[in-house]
């Protein structure tokens, strides 16, 4: 059986490697196209094309995979399955059409709920308890195929959405081995999703990084570990970002701060105090304009940060 790839971060690369480890024919690797990185912006691969490339396998990048010439392309390799995890583009039908077995899709959620391409970062934002991975063969719709299987995953009170990352893209890897031999003889039986349950996880947008200090400590806490390690959240000092990597698990009962949400209250070796809408919470690793990440003690001993100062 040959099987076409696709996948673009680390999530899917765990994935990849295990098909090639137990012996499937992967014939192709379709991942997204380089891009810039970094303040030189220095074109960079994904994880998945190193990955390929490591494992000596033929990588494609187009930068649309409707354009009928990258679907040619792919149509040259006749794949007989397509395996996909967070590869980033919507398939379209001629390429649904193409294998035999189908396409099937390796979803970081427990579908119906969290469609779309934010499930983990939007579940610890949501302040969920329990995620995990969905096999399912894609349709036309955004991710609204039937699901072979699904596995559960419990998302600890200091996860941060890399942490969640990292679990998920194992589980996925093991709930694909699983399925595997059923998908190459093709007696796969799946069910099909109640839309009525269905929830979506749009892709993050800047509105979704900036802090809102009205918001409860529980909830500001949840949406700074969703965010790290990739934007990170922010809040403004002085006009410019200020990013906040960490904070301190807030207390299960806070009681209402007295000062406008947003106020410093303290900044000291323990981290950055600032009131919140039913408290306050404890900054332990910011990032102030044009420097680096740095622990609070660090900020403290150098920072023309004083308490009454409001974040916005």
């Amino acid at each position: 059986m040959k099987i076409v790839f696709m996948g673009t971060p680390a999530f899917a690369v765990p994935s990849l490697k295990m098909l090639v480890e137990e012996g499937y024919d992967v014939v192709a690797v379709i991942t997204q196209p380089d891009r810039p990185q970094g303040r030189k912006k220095t074109l960079m691969p994904t994880p998945v094309k190193e990955a390929a490339l490591s494992l000596g396998l033929p990588v494609l990048q187009p930068e649309r995979l409707r354009r009928p010439e990258a679907v040619a392309e792919l149509a040259a390799y006749a794949p007989d399955l397509i395996v996909t995890a967070a590869y980033g583009q919507i398939l379209p039908k001629s390429v649904l059409d193409l294998p035999r077995n189908g396409c099937v899709n390796v979803h970081g959620s427990l579908l119906p709920k969290y469609r779309g391409g934010a499930p983990i970062q939007r579940c610890i934002i949501n302040g969920e308890t329990v995620t995990g991975v969905t096999l399912m063969y894609m349709a036309e719709g955004l991710d609204t195929g039937d699901m072979i299987s699904r596995v559960e995953v419990p998302i600890g009170d200091e996860d941060t959405a890399g942490d969640l990352f990292e679990k998920l893209s194992l589980a996925g890897r093991d709930l694909l081995k699983t399925e595997m031999p059923k998908l190459a003889a093709g007696r796969v039986e799946a069910v099909q999703q109640d839309d009525n349950e269905a929830t979506y996880a749009p892709n993050l947008s800047r509105d979704d990084e900036r802090i809102d200090w009205n918001a409860g400590s529980r909830e500001i806490y949840n949406r700074i570990r969703g965010l790290v390690p990739f934007s990170g959240a922010f809040t403004l000092w002085n006009g410019e970002t200020f990013k906040v990597w960490s904070a301190a698990k807030p207390a299960d009962q806070q009681t209402a701060a007295s000062k406008v949400p947003g106020t410093v209250l303290a900044v000291n070796e323990r981290g950055v105090e600032v009131s919140t809408g039913d408290g306050s919470l404890l900054l332990t690793s910011v990032q102030p304009a044009g420097k680096k990440a740095m622990s609070a003690g660090d900020f403290s001993r150098g920072a023309a940060m004083s308490p009454g100062t409001v974040l916005g």
